[in-house]
């Protein structure tokens, strides 16, 4: 076999088009869709030996991890996990098979995603979830240890990064924090 025919193509196109006819048949109508949000796959690249990315939908945003080498590759069965480590420290993701994709595995970020007010900020936050998620910054073992690092590390500003690690809000009127 040549080293073309072992490379799987990026699955943007086709994760996009499967979810695109999900978004049709299966989940027409349901409740909790967000309306606001279209299927998108989000910068999809390779990541070892690997495609990496982030697919929007309008009910979930999900990272998710694709055939690229396939002798790399190694399959298990839909709903089983598998741990990666990425440079922010390791995460579980669910093995998935969908008509027109094949098999990749998903670890979900949002679901529902009714508080994205458009695509756009849907596209910003897979974008900078993907940059956190391949940020060693981001690792929480590198966190500061010993006396005082938790009081330290709160009362430090929070950034665009602390936003997407679910660091939303601080309590300012609460001396204790």
């Amino acid at each position: 076999m040549s080293e073309a025919a072992a490379l799987h193509a990026n699955p943007a196109p086709a994760l996009e088009a499967a979810f695109r006819r999900v978004h049709a048949t299966r989940m027409a109508g349901l409740p909790f869709l967000n309306d606001r949000l279209a299927v998108e796959a989000v910068g999809f690249a390779p990541w070892k030996a690997h495609w990496l990315g982030v697919l929007v939908t309008p009910w979930f945003m999900n990272v998710v991890v694709a055939p690229r080498e396939a002798a790399q590759w190694r399959s298990l069965p839909p709903g089983d996990k598998r741990r990666y480590r990425f440079p922010a420290g390791e995460y579980d993701f669910v093995s998935a098979r969908e008509d027109g994709v094949g098999e990749f595995f998903a670890c979900s970020l949002f679901s529902p995603v009714d508080e994205f007010e458009d695509q756009a900020a849907a596209r910003f936050v897979a974008e900078h979830a993907l940059a956190a998620l391949l940020d060693p910054a981001n690792d929480a073992r590198a966190a500061p240890a010993g006396p005082g690092a938790v009081e330290r590390r709160l009362a430090q500003p929070v950034s665009r990064r602390e936003v997407l690690r679910g660091r939303f809000v601080r309590d300012t009127d609460d001396p204790g924090r």
